[in-house]
Parts: structure tokens; C-alpha cells; sequence
């Protein structure tokens, strides 16, 4: 088995790689920096001259709220180019196996709670990431459409909030718990005595090591299912404010923690309902606390910055 994947050096394409050369499989892929996705004859010519049997579509543009609502335009446009040029150049190449990676965000922001795969398209999105999911809501519609009319084999996955190796913690443009443990790290070390954060910290949301995610990709190569959507979670939530300091510990800060309930909250609360992939023998196994402490490990052994 041939595998390709979209993305294969950030957090998620570089964890699917390592668990799928751990069960021998035939890996390829190339990083957006590597081939430039948006262009839909290179993207086109790529996968035509590897032919895999499983393409993995985890390239995509990325963050956290501030950059979503600084780059409207590029989290739209860029998403839209980089999941329709993939989509269309595995049809063309005649890939039996297609798993393309979304967003929990494509869920309406007061969706009822956990949020089922039957909540996409009932209401309206979290304004602060919308053209995001938008981009990724487009991304699993042209799933079905090509199940539809050409029956293939091909999913869409939605994972919730993932963090791990060889992720983003750029402070202006990372998720929330990679860009709290590199604030929280620079605190210590600069020694601060106060790290301030937005919104109130009484949003809820749910995190899953990314190593679980591939986990389950490498699960579902074994199913032709009838459903095209499956959430993919750890069901298990705690708030903000639980999460800053959770961080605050494993990083060793000792100083105060303070919310500006000035800034945006984002979604109060976002828990998936991942019965459906549960129920075909899956599940979460890392914890909260064990992910938190190796990634700090991972992000003390990969950055300059070092705990003196």
C-alpha cells in the first residue's frame, strides 16, 4: 500500500507518517513549503506520478484566533485552492482511498452539545473563524459530491482541538494550547509575574494528542463505511481557565494567571460526539496531563528557548 500525504512535515502529517512506517507502510508526501498546493497543475502532476492507494489530505492553512481574524482572505482562499486541487487530482489519478482532515469549527457555534456529525449546517458559525469553516465545510461537501457520483471510498474526518510534536507555537498565530505553553515557558524564564489572557477563561473544549488521530486514520483504512463524516475526539472537555493552569504547572510558573474579558471568548463550549467512530472499535488513549508534559518535553528538546 501506497500512502501520500498533503503535509507530511507539520504536526499531523509527521504523525500519521510515523505510525504508518511503524505498520510498513509506503509513506510519501511533501510539505506545502516543498509543492505549492494552490497550483492545481503541479498538485495535479504529483499525485498522477506517484499513484498512491490512500491520499491523506492534511495540508491546510492554520490558527488560532487572532490570525483567523487578521487574514480573512488567506484562511478562505488558500483552503478553498490548496483541498479542491488535491480533491480533483485524486479523482484524476484514481486514488481508491481519500481521508480529508477538517475542523471541529465547520460546527455552528451554539450547536447542541456534544455536537453530532447531523449539527453541520443548522445554524450559524463562531464569527472569528468562519471563512476557515467555510473553506473546510466546502472541503467535505466535495467529499460527498464525488461518493455521490463515482461511488468512491473516500472520508472526511473532523478532529477536535489537536496539539503534539512539530506543532505551531508561534504566540500571534497558534492554537490555544501550544501557543499557552510557549507563553507560559517564556514567563518562567523571563520571570514574569504575571501572564494575561484573553477572554473570560470559561470556554469549554476538548483536546486530543494528535498521535490518537493517526491512530484512528490508520483504524479506518480497513472500512468502506456508509457514512462520508466522522468526528474525532477525546470526549473528554475542561475550560480555559483549567487549561492555562494545568500548563502553568507542567511549565513550572509560579506567577499569577489573569483574563481579559475584554477579548474574545470564541465558542463557549465545543464537544464533539464521536460515538460513530467509537463505535467501529476506536478510541482516545492518551491523556491530557501525559500529552501536555511530552509536548513541553518535545518543545524544550526543539527550541532555543531552555528552561535555565
Amino acid at each position: 500500500m501506497k500512502t501520500y500525504i498533503a503535509g507530511i512535515n507539520g504536526m499531523v502529517g509527521s504523525s500519521i507518517s510515523r505510525k504508518f512506517r511503524d505498520e510498513k507502510i509506503q509513506v510519501f508526501g511533501k510539505s506545502s513549503k516543498e509543492l505549492d498546493f494552490t497550483n492545481r497543475e503541479d498538485t495535479f502532476r504529483e499525485l498522477n506520478a506517484i499513484s498512491p492507494d490512500v491520499l491523506i489530505i492534511a495540508a491546510a492553512k492554520v490558527g488560532g484566533i487572532g490570525a483567523n481574524s487578521t487574514y480573512p482572505v488567506e484562511f478562505l482562499t488558500l483552503n478553498l485552492q490548496i483541498q479542491t486541487n488535491l480533491i480533483d487530482a485524486a479523482h484524476e489519478a484514481n486514488i481508491g482511498k481519500v481521508i480529508f482532515l477538517g475542523s471541529s469549527c465547520i460546527y455552528p457555534k451554539f450547536a447542541p452539545q456534544p455536537i453530532s456529525e447531523s449539527s453541520l449546517l443548522t445554524g450559524p458559525l463562531e464569527p472569528t473563524n468562519e471563512p476557515y469553516a467555510i473553506a473546510k465545510i466546502s472541503g467535505v461537501k466535495l467529499i460527498d459530491a464525488y461518493r455521490k457520483e463515482y461511488g468512491h471510498n473516500w472520508i472526511s474526518l473532523m478532529p477536535t482541538n489537536m496539539y503534539g510534536p512539530n506543532d505551531n507555537f508561534d504566540i500571534e498565530t497558534s492554537h490555544v494550547l501550544p501557543g499557552l505553553l510557549h507563553r507560559f515557558h517564556l514567563a518562567k524564564i523571563e520571570g514574569q509575574t504575571e501572564v494575561k489572557l484573553w477572554g473570560d477563561g470559561t470556554p469549554l473544549r476538548e483536546f486530543m494528542h494528535v498521535d490518537d488521530l493517526s491512530k484512528a486514520i490508520f483504524h479506518l483504512l480497513e472500512f468502506k463505511t456508509k457514512e462520508s463524516l466522522f468526528n474525532i475526539g477525546s470526549s473528554s472537555e475542561l475550560s480555559i481557565f483549567d487549561l492555562a493552569n494545568l500548563i502553568a504547572r507542567t511549565v513550572g510558573f509560579e506567577g499569577k494567571i489573569a483574563f481579559d474579558a475584554k477579548k474574545p471568548n470564541g465558542t463557549p463550549r465545543k464537544l464533539l460526539d464521536s460515538s460513530l467512530l467509537q463505535e467501529t472499535g476506536w478510541k482516545a488513549e492518551i491523556s491530557l496531563e501525559e500529552g501536555v508534559k511530552s509536548v513541553y518535553d518535545w518543545y524544550l528538546n526543539n527550541h532555543q528557548e531552555k528552561v535555565s
